[in-house]
């Protein structure tokens, strides 16, 4: 039986930034005793908690969130596991090899690049995260991904000049997602043979260059001898 993962983290007042992104904070704006309703007031940039980046983030003349079609935001998915590295440490096109090779066999897949980092969600080791090659993200787009999502906090190094990988990953019209969480639980699907199917979609912003978005990911076992497995077919049926 299939199941779901929430990926998104919480959004909640002072939750981790971007060094230099405006801060959350969420606070009550009406309440049902006063006002009938209860309605929360965020303030918040485009880039806050679990987010999308559309080309337009690292160069203007580059395609809005609004600009992109919606199959950018959700399919199947491949996991590359670099879960393990230490702080800073780059990834490489050798680490990424054998989700490249899967990922040229499905067009359109989604690259899951699951560093283990959202552990560190919430304090400053956070910031240490492993990033992404210049290389690595050509041979990412060479592989034909334009969707690549990671649970830490950018696929550049934080506080590095440049944002080179998001310029490569970007630049053919790609979007990134960054802040996941939970991604070990789909690493560890997805070794088992689990397939995923990933949604990223963001919030509606108008020539947004990007949105906080809620992600999802579905996981379906894998069949065995046609049907499901002996396990799942000795499940009482859920309707």
């Amino acid at each position: 039986m299939e199941s779901w993962l929430d990926l998104s983290v919480p959004v909640v007042t002072g939750m981790p930034v971007y060094p230099g992104d405006p801060l959350v904070e969420v606070s009550r704006a009406l309440r049902v005793a006063e006002h009938g309703v209860n309605v929360l007031r965020l303030h918040m940039g485009s880039q806050s908690g679990t987010h999308v980046d559309a080309p337009y983030h690292v160069d203007e003349a580059w395609p809005t969130l609004d600009d992109l079609p919606l199959e950018r935001f959700a399919g199947p998915a491949v996991v590359a596991d670099v879960r393990g590295l230490p702080a800073r440490a780059p990834i490489s096109p050798d680490l990424l090899a054998p989700a490249l090779g899967r990922l040229r066999l499905q067009p359109g897949a989604i690259l899951l690049l699951a560093t283990g980092w959202s552990a560190y969600w919430g304090t400053d080791h956070y910031l240490a995260h492993p990033w992404l090659t210049p290389e690595a993200a050509q041979a990412v787009v060479d592989a034909g991904v334009r969707t690549v999502a990671v649970d830490a906090l950018s696929v550049d190094p934080t506080g590095g000049d440049g944002l080179p990988a998001h310029r490569v990953l970007c630049g053919t019209g790609g979007v990134i997602a960054e802040n996941l969480t939970h991604l070990d639980r789909v690493a560890d699907a997805h070794a088992a043979g689990h397939s995923i199917e990933v949604f990223l979609f963001p919030l509606r912003l108008a020539a947004a260059d990007g949105a906080p978005a809620r992600a999802t990911a579905r996981v379906t076992p894998p069949r065995v001898g046609g049907g499901w497995s002996k396990r799942l077919r000795s499940s009482p049926r859920p309707f």
